[in-house]
């Protein structure tokens, strides 16, 4: 079950970029590589129940909380969305998320499909995109080598994915992860475009806009439906 809260306003100076990805697909690895090319992208650390994988730690990849803790969270109405995926816990920050897109910054979220659904009909400037294998007999291959879980596990993540993956047609992007380097150059080209859309640009360059005396243009960009 979810529960979603959403932002007062969508008219932040900031952008919010959400990445989902069934488990194996390069989700992580991708979005990790995107932040230390992009120094203008901000990482939104989540919260979770699910205990600590390999070299995780807290703060970092998640913020770890006990069941009762992330209960009085959703009970203060601290999330922006959560979800319960694989059996655990998860939640995106409602407060951490406001600040840093009205400060004007770019904020990416790792988080599972319902979740970026739930944001996208509460936020619809949010960019939505979904990480896809080249095929299922790599996702297979990918979970067996990480060797982070056993073999009941993964074959429920398997399971799991065929219905993660067939949400990926309502995703803004689509982004298939078989090399790499050609996902992640895919990934920083969605983010450089968006930065370079009309509406984004005008509160972004707000002062260019002025001297060009754009900034009493509230029409709809080129392109979109009046």
């Amino acid at each position: 079950m979810n529960q979603v809260s959403g932002l007062r306003s969508t008219d932040y100076p900031g952008n919010l970029f959400v990445v989902a990805a069934p488990s194996g697909a390069g989700k992580s690895s991708l979005v990790k590589a995107l932040l230390q090319l992009d120094a203008q992208l901000a990482v939104s650390v989540s919260h979770t129940t699910r205990a600590p994988r390999g070299q995780e730690l807290d703060g970092r990849e998640y913020h770890f909380v006990g069941d009762a803790v992330f209960r009085d969270m959703v009970a203060r109405d601290a999330f922006f969305e959560w979800a319960e995926v694989h059996g655990h816990l998860y939640g995106t920050s409602r407060q951490a998320i406001a600040e840093r897109l009205a400060l004007g910054a770019d904020v990416v979220l790792e988080i599972d499909w319902q979740g970026a659904l739930q944001i996208k009909r509460l936020f619809a400037e949010a960019v939505l995109i979904f990480i896809l294998p080249p095929s299922w007999d790599e996702l297979r291959q990918r979970l067996q080598r990480r060797a982070e879980d056993p073999p009941e596990v993964i074959e429920t993540r398997l399971f799991n994915a065929r219905q993660e993956v067939a949400q990926a047609r309502h995703f803004d992007y689509v982004v298939i992860n078989a090399l790499f380097e050609t996902a992640l150059f895919d990934l920083k080209t969605i983010v450089h475009a968006r930065r370079l859309k009309y509406a984004v640009q005008r509160r972004a360059r707000s002062s260019v806009f002025e001297a060009l005396n754009l900034v009493g243009d509230d029409g709809p960009e080129p392109g979109s439906a009046a």
